[in-house]
């Protein structure tokens, strides 16, 4: 379940809680954040594909401004995952879907100026997390986008002049993708583990722009200071419930130049599906371990998944390993197939214009 205080901001205190004693602990820690207010459990969906769609309306016209998809999988604070405009893997009919539900909550909200809705994509399912008749975090982004402002269009709205009146338009230009990345400040607190999760910890973003994803992907990474090494050996160690993406990701990823080596479960996983690794010790299983291949150079890539305080816990010196030696490391599985498809696009062929380009 996912848990969280009531009446916080950026996911102050939210956490992802797996067992019962997990459960107990967060409740006795949560209760100083929030001052005793309600504690909400909801339900958490793995593997789900998460969505942004910012909506203006004058009342009577209702334009969607945008749909993001999350590339990171939800569970992950929106303000820190990346994200792409348009989506980069949801069918035209998912697309359709959540164009109309988002049109019909506007309508029975009666809204008029701005607002955001979150989706998660479950299979063929499509789940509301919430919706925010306000601005959200990605209006400025998407407006850079489309070369129209949305704040303006829904101010201008919310004084009576009309969406048609304004000539407003919510079309991207063709043929190109927008990638949102999120800054994050661990560079300055080495000592901080730099995993991911449903409390926001970023304090910025940046733009890529690309004529495919992974183009646009790769851009976002260089320019939000993330050094992405295009080959050598990368170092594998996921969660049990995410092994069943290792078919896929092993031999992309050593179609692209790279060695693996991986703690013994992922290794015996990637052995019994015919890919060649190097099995390599953790921390707590004596040396010579992953850490010191790390901190010797012998490692470009980290893909680390974990779930549970404790597993947590136990991985948390490789991911601040990575942040200290400034290894590329990726805590999600949407993300590892994020660095695929950047890897697919050669930064020698990468294709440049100006934002005022492409908005004439």
């Amino acid at each position: 379940v996912v848990v969280r205080p009531s009446y916080v901001l950026g996911g102050r205190a939210m956490q992802l809680v797996h067992n019962q004693q997990e459960l107990e602990i967060y409740l006795k820690e949560a209760a100083v954040v929030s001052n005793s207010r309600p504690i909400l459990l909801d339900s958490y969906l793995t593997d789900a594909i998460e969505v942004d769609v910012d909506v203006v309306s004058d009342g009577k016209n209702i334009q969607i401004g945008g749909i993001l998809q999350h590339i990171e999988q939800a569970g992950i604070h929106s303000g820190d995952s990346a994200c792409s405009l348009p989506p980069y893997s949801l069918s035209q009919e998912t697309q359709n879907e959540i164009s109309k539900q988002s049109i019909k909550i506007a309508e029975e909200l009666n809204i008029i100026g701005l607002m955001n809705i979150q989706f998660a994509i479950k299979g063929d399912e499509i789940y509301i997390i919430e919706v925010n008749p306000r601005a959200s975090r990605t209006v400025p982004f998407i407006s850079k986008a489309i070369g129209d402002s949305l704040v303006k269009a829904a101010s201008k709205s919310m004084v009576g002049k009309s969406l048609l009146d304004q000539n407003f338009s919510n079309k991207l230009p063709d043929n190109l993708y927008f990638v949102k990345e999120a800054v994050l400040p661990f560079d300055n607190f080495p000592l901080v583990d730099p995993i991911l999760g449903p409390e926001m910890k970023s304090t910025g973003e940046v733009m890529g722009i690309g004529r495919n994803f992974g183009e646009a992907y790769a851009k976002a990474q260089k320019a939000a200071n993330k050094n992405l090494s295009r080959k050598g050996v990368v170092f594998i160690s996921v969660k049990e419930s995410d092994k069943k993406y290792l078919n896929e990701l092993v031999p992309n990823i050593i179609d692209k130049g790279f060695n693996i080596v991986a703690t013994l479960g992922t290794s015996k996983y990637i052995e019994e599906i015919g890919f060649p690794v190097n099995k390599v010790n953790k921390v707590m299983e004596g040396r010579p371990h992953i850490v010191d291949m790390m901190v010797n150079g012998d490692i470009n890539l980290v893909i680390n998944t974990t779930e549970g305080k404790q597993s947590i816990d136990d991985s948390s010196s490789i991911r601040q390993t990575a942040l200290q030696n400034k290894i590329f490391c990726t805590t999600t599985m949407f993300g590892a197939f994020a660095i695929v498809e950047a890897l697919n696009n050669k930064e020698e062929n990468w294709n440049y214009i100006s934002m005022q380009e492409i908005n004439i």
